[in-house]
């Protein structure tokens, strides 16, 4: 039986109980999930494929046979909607390794699940964040009416954070956005790069439709096609066209290969122009609050505008500065030469997101400190942002924490964000990372993970009151949170085992789980 797209969705929504849109059936096409025909021009879905693509049920079952039946599904949030999941401020700049806010919603807020006996926080309380991340504990004890501290070694991390959370004059700064945006666009009408592009585009959306139909990315998946061999011909034929192209609107792609600065090696020289425009023109902008906003923009603005491919945006492998072919996308794929049309996207979005939380923002204390969570003295640095809040801190004490410390040898966190410390001069302080990706997974590099997480904890219990409840989230694939816990004079007192789903690695499908480790104060 065949479907249009919005009977499709109406299917899966009545299927799921949650709204799935003709959009995202689309999505589902276009990357193989699901197969469609067309017919007389409209793009049809096999019901079957959608009954086996949304067996739910039994996704869960195989889980729970590969992960162990003490999987919590409840935790997986299966049913909850990916706007919700980046609801408001949530999005406003990419971050690798954060975890939903619904899970923090989960275990801070007593009212989440009718079936939960035990309550933790209360509003009014003071949660701390020792690996603050991008800020995703804050944004949701403010939504809670708890108050937050975050710690984060990296400075960026803290500027992200501290971003979401403050409060802005949103109208001055939809103003200014568009000052900037109007200022940019006569830049970029001088260049030729708009008439380059759209030319660029056209002829690139022909042949994809000539040599990537709908069903390119099914046939792949069936094994009809050896994606990797067909992409390389493909893209080895559009390459003359490009190069004619560049060479008649005499586009610079040189770029240089042994710059150390991060900003010439990943951005072509058109884009660096463009991105040091907007940066000196929000440095004149004088209020200040305005103008840190509007520099969170840009870098989300600029992270999207690297030189790679769109597969690689996470971990970037070399600069392209050609059309290529696009394992994400299923097609031929070109670098930007602008940034106007992600800076224009994001400066509104950014907006009304800032504008959607504001709504439900509470009259409480977030902030977070940029410093070392092994050694630093909360109550005193907390003291120079807020010397009232602070005294109220040190009277009530802090109730308790919710986090994720990184996990070792997977990420290096201040990489992540060399463009941002490139471009705004933050102080890197990677050798502080705990167990950042270059030291890697071996004994050594996990003793010192240990003891550097142990430490970060025996320093919060200063802080906190008696009673405290720590939760930790991690995949504790190689069993370091028991003896984390002892050097740390906690006991682990419960486990919660959640699927995580919707994961962004290429292996996403393969079932996943993390635990999340609720830890006390250890009794002799």
């Amino acid at each position: 039986m065949l479907l249009t797209l919005k009977q499709a969705s109406q299917w899966a929504s009545e299927h799921l109980n949650k709204n799935v849109t003709p959009a995202n059936i689309t999505y589902l096409i276009q990357y193989g999930r699901i197969e469609s025909v067309v017919d007389k021009g409209a793009t049809l879905v096999h019901k079957q494929s959608l009954v086996d693509y949304y067996s739910l049920n039994h996704r869960e079952t195989r889980w729970k046979d590969e992960l162990g039946g003490d999987l919590n599904w409840t935790l997986s949030f299966e049913k909850v909607k990916e706007a919700e999941t980046t609801k408001h401020v949530h999005r406003l700049h990419p971050y690798k390794g954060k975890f939903i806010p619904q899970l923090v919603e989960y275990f801070l807020d007593s009212h989440t699940d009718n079936f939960k006996q035990d309550v933790y926080f209360q509003p009014g309380d003071i949660v701390l964040d020792p690996f603050c991340g991008s800020g995703t504990t804050l944004v949701q004890a403010n939504e809670l009416g708890m108050h937050a501290i975050g710690i984060d070694v990296s400075a960026f991390n803290a500027f992200i954070s501290n971003g979401k959370v403050a409060t802005y004059n949103l109208t001055h700064l939809y103003e200014e956005s568009k000052k900037i945006t109007a200022a940019l666009k006569n830049v970029v009408a001088t260049s030729g790069i708009v008439e380059f592009e759209s030319k660029l585009a056209a002829l690139l959306t022909d042949f994809n439709n000539q040599y990537f139909p709908m069903s390119f990315k099914r046939r792949v998946r069936s094994g009809e096609i050896n994606q990797k061999q067909y992409g390389a011909e493909k893209e080895a034929i559009f390459l003359e066209t490009y190069h004619k192209l560049v060479a008649e609107y005499q586009i610079d792609t040189q770029m240089p290969t042994d710059s150390a600065r991060f900003m010439k090696q990943w951005y072509l020289p058109g884009i660096r122009a463009e991105i040091d425009f907007v940066h000196n023109e929000i440095r004149k902008v004088e209020n200040l609050s305005t103008q840190k906003a509007l520099m969170l923009i840009l870098s989300r603005t600029i992270r999207s505008c690297r030189a790679t491919t769109h597969a690689d945006l996470g971990t970037l492998r070399k600069p392209v500065t050609t059309t290529y072919y696009c394992r994400k996308h299923g097609k031929v794929c070109k670098p930007l030469f602008s940034i106007l049309g992600w800076w224009d996207r994001y400066c509104k979005d950014s907006v009304q997101r800032w504008i959607a939380f504001s709504k439900l923002k509470t009259n409480t204390f977030q902030h977070c400190i940029t410093g070392d969570s092994r050694t630093i003295d909360i109550f005193k640095i907390l003291k120079q942002v807020d010397s009232n809040f602070t005294e109220t801190a040190q009277k009530q004490r802090i109730k308790g924490i919710f986090t994720s410390p990184p996990y070792v040898g997977l990420i290096n966190y201040h990489e992540q964000h060399a463009y941002a410390y490139d471009l705004f001069g933050f102080k890197r302080l990677d050798a502080l990372e705990i167990g950042p990706l270059f030291r890697g997974k071996g004994r050594e590099a996990r003793e010192s993970y240990i003891h550097g997480v142990a430490e970060v904890f025996k320093n919060c219990k200063r802080f906190l009151a008696d009673d405290y409840d720590v939760f930790i989230v991690a995949n504790d694939k190689f069993n370091m949170y028991p003896t984390i816990a002892e050097i740390a004079g906690m006991s682990i007192v419960n486990q919660h085992k959640r699927p995580v789903l919707n994961r962004t690695e290429k292996n996403r499908e393969a079932a996943y789980s993390e635990t999340i480790f609720h830890l006390k104060q250890k009794t002799e």
